[in-house]
């Protein structure tokens, strides 16, 4: 079954959204790393922790455009 406009729509913004943090969270790695050798050890586990938790947002939001896509999202809100 094809996906009607609006669930096409959720679906690339989820899959942005995603990509959008993917990216975000590989730049405050690399900050992190130049934090580290800069000598602040505190601030660059504390930016490693957030990147981590974009990792970890970033993966629901590729599960849930998945199941957009597959259409149990919008069966089972029925």
């Amino acid at each position: 079954m094809a996906l009607t406009r609006p669930n096409q729509q959720l679906r690339r913004d989820l899959k942005e959204a995603a990509a959008t943090l993917k990216w975000a969270g590989v730049d405050m790695f690399g900050l992190a790393k130049r934090m580290l050798a800069a000598g602040d050890e505190q601030g660059a586990n504390d930016l490693m922790k957030i990147a981590l938790s974009f990792q970890d947002v970033e993966d629901k939001l590729t599960v849930y455009a998945d199941e957009v896509k597959s259409g149990s999202i919008i069966r089972a809100g029925k």
